[in-house]
Protein backbone atom coordinates (compact mmCIF):
# COMPACT_ATOMS: atom_id res chain seq x y z
CA UNK A 1 0.00 0.00 0.00
CA UNK A 2 1.12 3.54 -0.69
CA UNK A 3 -0.35 6.94 0.02
CA UNK A 4 -0.94 9.46 -2.75
CA UNK A 5 -0.73 13.08 -1.60
CA UNK A 6 -2.34 15.40 -4.13
CA UNK A 7 -1.20 18.96 -3.53
CA UNK A 8 0.15 22.22 -4.90
CA UNK A 9 3.07 23.85 -3.05
CA UNK A 10 1.42 27.27 -3.51
CA UNK A 11 -1.90 26.08 -2.07
CA UNK A 12 -2.19 27.75 1.33
CA UNK A 13 -4.36 24.96 2.74
CA UNK A 14 -1.60 22.51 1.76
CA UNK A 15 0.82 24.62 3.79
CA UNK A 16 -1.49 24.33 6.79
CA UNK A 17 -1.66 20.58 6.13
CA UNK A 18 2.14 20.17 6.45
CA UNK A 19 2.02 19.16 10.14
CA UNK A 20 -0.50 16.44 9.26
CA UNK A 21 1.82 15.03 6.60
CA UNK A 22 4.69 15.05 9.09
CA UNK A 23 2.49 13.30 11.66
CA UNK A 24 1.59 10.61 9.10
CA UNK A 25 5.27 10.03 8.31
CA UNK A 26 6.06 9.69 12.00
CA UNK A 27 3.13 7.39 12.75
CA UNK A 28 3.61 5.20 9.65
CA UNK A 29 7.40 5.29 9.01
CA UNK A 30 7.31 2.49 6.41
CA UNK A 31 4.41 3.95 4.40
CA UNK A 32 5.45 5.25 0.97
CA UNK A 33 4.02 8.69 0.22
CA UNK A 34 3.92 9.72 -3.43
CA UNK A 35 3.43 13.39 -4.23
CA UNK A 36 0.98 14.17 -7.04
CA UNK A 37 0.93 17.75 -8.33
CA UNK A 38 -2.56 19.16 -8.62
CA UNK A 39 -1.58 22.31 -10.54
CA UNK A 40 -3.80 25.13 -9.34
CA UNK A 41 -2.88 27.89 -11.78
CA UNK A 42 -1.20 27.91 -15.18
CA UNK A 43 2.02 29.79 -16.03
CA UNK A 44 1.48 33.53 -16.19
CA UNK A 45 3.56 36.70 -16.25
CA UNK A 46 0.60 38.89 -15.34
CA UNK A 47 0.50 40.58 -11.96
CA UNK A 48 -2.35 39.36 -9.81
CA UNK A 49 -5.21 41.84 -9.54
CA UNK A 50 -5.51 43.80 -6.29
CA UNK A 51 -8.91 42.19 -5.74
CA UNK A 52 -7.42 38.71 -5.99
CA UNK A 53 -4.48 39.66 -3.78
CA UNK A 54 -6.87 40.84 -1.08
CA UNK A 55 -8.96 37.68 -1.45
CA UNK A 56 -5.94 35.41 -0.95
CA UNK A 57 -4.69 37.45 1.99
CA UNK A 58 -8.13 37.03 3.53
CA UNK A 59 -7.84 33.26 3.06
CA UNK A 60 -4.46 33.34 4.80
CA UNK A 61 -6.05 35.07 7.79
CA UNK A 62 -8.82 32.46 7.87
CA UNK A 63 -6.29 29.63 7.76
CA UNK A 64 -4.25 31.22 10.55
CA UNK A 65 -7.33 31.45 12.74
CA UNK A 66 -8.45 27.88 12.05
CA UNK A 67 -5.14 26.00 12.01
CA UNK A 68 -2.45 28.17 13.60
CA UNK A 69 -0.36 28.08 10.41
CA UNK A 70 1.95 31.08 10.06
CA UNK A 71 2.18 33.43 7.07
CA UNK A 72 4.56 36.26 6.24
CA UNK A 73 2.47 39.03 4.72
CA UNK A 74 5.60 40.86 3.54
CA UNK A 75 5.21 38.71 0.42
CA UNK A 76 2.47 41.03 -0.83
CA UNK A 77 4.70 44.12 -0.70
CA UNK A 78 8.13 42.63 -1.43
CA UNK A 79 7.14 40.44 -4.39
CA UNK A 80 5.10 40.82 -7.57
CA UNK A 81 2.35 38.25 -6.96
CA UNK A 82 1.19 36.21 -9.92
CA UNK A 83 -1.56 33.62 -10.08
CA UNK A 84 0.91 31.04 -11.36
CA UNK A 85 1.68 27.76 -9.58
CA UNK A 86 2.53 25.30 -12.35
CA UNK A 87 6.24 26.14 -12.35
CA UNK A 88 6.46 25.39 -8.62
CA UNK A 89 4.70 22.08 -9.28
CA UNK A 90 7.19 21.27 -12.04
CA UNK A 91 10.04 22.10 -9.67
CA UNK A 92 8.94 19.28 -7.37
CA UNK A 93 8.67 16.86 -10.29
CA UNK A 94 12.15 17.77 -11.54
CA UNK A 95 13.69 17.63 -8.07
CA UNK A 96 12.32 14.13 -7.57
CA UNK A 97 13.75 13.04 -10.92
CA UNK A 98 17.21 14.43 -10.29
CA UNK A 99 17.30 13.34 -6.65
CA UNK A 100 14.82 10.47 -6.15
CA UNK A 101 12.81 10.77 -2.97
CA UNK A 102 13.24 14.55 -2.71
CA UNK A 103 9.68 15.57 -3.65
CA UNK A 104 8.71 16.17 -0.04
CA UNK A 105 11.93 18.06 0.69
CA UNK A 106 11.47 20.34 -2.32
CA UNK A 107 7.80 20.89 -1.51
CA UNK A 108 8.71 21.89 2.02
CA UNK A 109 11.45 24.22 0.79
CA UNK A 110 9.04 25.96 -1.60
CA UNK A 111 6.35 26.32 1.06
CA UNK A 112 8.73 27.77 3.65
CA UNK A 113 10.19 30.19 1.11
CA UNK A 114 6.73 31.36 0.05
CA UNK A 115 4.83 31.48 3.31
CA UNK A 116 7.58 32.32 5.82
CA UNK A 117 10.35 34.05 3.86
CA UNK A 118 8.23 36.13 1.45
CA UNK A 119 9.90 34.70 -1.67
CA UNK A 120 8.06 34.12 -4.94
CA UNK A 121 7.90 30.47 -6.14
CA UNK A 122 6.36 31.65 -9.42
CA UNK A 123 9.89 32.81 -10.35
CA UNK A 124 12.41 30.39 -11.83
CA UNK A 125 15.26 32.08 -9.94
CA UNK A 126 13.57 31.37 -6.60
CA UNK A 127 13.03 27.71 -7.46
CA UNK A 128 16.58 27.22 -8.73
CA UNK A 129 17.99 28.75 -5.55
CA UNK A 130 15.82 26.39 -3.48
CA UNK A 131 17.02 23.40 -5.50
CA UNK A 132 20.57 24.37 -4.56
CA UNK A 133 19.72 24.30 -0.86
CA UNK A 134 18.68 20.63 -1.08
CA UNK A 135 21.75 19.59 -3.06
CA UNK A 136 20.37 19.43 -6.60
CA UNK A 137 22.50 20.34 -9.61
CA UNK A 138 21.12 23.72 -10.61
CA UNK A 139 22.27 23.57 -14.23
CA UNK A 140 20.29 20.43 -14.97
CA UNK A 141 17.42 21.65 -12.79
CA UNK A 142 17.16 24.89 -14.77
CA UNK A 143 17.17 22.99 -18.06
CA UNK A 144 14.43 20.59 -16.99
CA UNK A 145 12.20 23.07 -15.14
CA UNK A 146 10.45 24.39 -18.24
CA UNK A 147 11.28 21.54 -20.63
CA UNK A 148 8.45 20.18 -22.76
CA UNK A 149 8.74 16.72 -21.16
CA UNK A 150 8.32 18.27 -17.70
CA UNK A 151 5.21 20.12 -18.87
CA UNK A 152 3.83 16.77 -20.03
CA UNK A 153 4.65 15.12 -16.72
CA UNK A 154 2.72 17.82 -14.88
CA UNK A 155 -0.24 17.18 -17.18
CA UNK A 156 0.04 13.49 -16.27
CA UNK A 157 -0.01 14.37 -12.57
CA UNK A 158 -3.10 16.52 -13.06
CA UNK A 159 -4.77 13.71 -14.98
CA UNK A 160 -4.14 11.35 -12.06
CA UNK A 161 -5.74 13.91 -9.76
CA UNK A 162 -8.82 13.93 -11.99
CA UNK A 163 -8.94 10.14 -12.15
CA UNK A 164 -8.83 10.05 -8.34
CA UNK A 165 -11.86 12.37 -8.30
CA UNK A 166 -10.08 14.90 -6.12
CA UNK A 167 -12.46 17.69 -5.14
CA UNK A 168 -10.02 19.89 -3.20
CA UNK A 169 -6.40 20.20 -2.13
CA UNK A 170 -4.82 18.78 -0.09
CA UNK A 171 -6.13 15.30 -0.83
CA UNK A 172 -5.04 11.84 0.28
CA UNK A 173 -5.72 8.46 -1.31
CA UNK A 174 -4.54 5.07 -0.07
CA UNK A 175 -3.68 2.86 -3.02
CA UNK A 176 -3.47 -0.93 -2.96
CA UNK A 177 -3.29 -2.66 -6.30
CA UNK A 178 -5.88 -1.07 -8.57
CA UNK A 179 -7.95 0.27 -5.68
CA UNK A 180 -7.72 3.91 -4.54
CA UNK A 181 -9.39 4.59 -1.20
CA UNK A 182 -10.42 8.14 -0.35
CA UNK A 183 -8.85 9.33 2.89
CA UNK A 184 -9.53 13.04 2.67
CA UNK A 185 -10.27 15.97 0.35
CA UNK A 186 -9.33 19.38 1.72
CA UNK A 187 -7.75 20.29 5.03
CA UNK A 188 -8.31 18.04 8.04
CA UNK A 189 -6.58 17.34 11.33
CA UNK A 190 -3.90 14.70 11.74
CA UNK A 191 -5.93 12.72 14.28
CA UNK A 192 -8.74 11.97 11.86
CA UNK A 193 -6.41 11.08 9.00
CA UNK A 194 -4.24 8.78 11.10
CA UNK A 195 -7.29 6.99 12.50
CA UNK A 196 -8.70 6.47 8.99
CA UNK A 197 -5.35 5.25 7.64
CA UNK A 198 -4.84 2.91 10.57
CA UNK A 199 -8.19 1.26 9.91
CA UNK A 200 -7.44 0.81 6.20
CA UNK A 201 -4.00 -0.64 6.87
CA UNK A 202 -5.42 -3.10 9.43
CA UNK A 203 -8.09 -4.24 6.95
CA UNK A 204 -5.44 -4.77 4.28
CA UNK A 205 -3.33 -6.97 6.56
Amino acid sequence: MQLLYVMDPMCSWCWAFSPTIQAIKKHFPTLTIQYVMGGLATDSDSTMSLEQQKAIQSIWHQIEAKTGAQFNYDFWTQCTPRRSTWRACRAIIVADQLQPGSASTMAQAIQQAYYLEAKNPSDSATLTALATTIGIDTTEFSIQLDAQDTHQQLKNHMMISQQLDVSGFPALRAVKGQQAIRISDGYCSSEGVIKRLQGIIEQAE
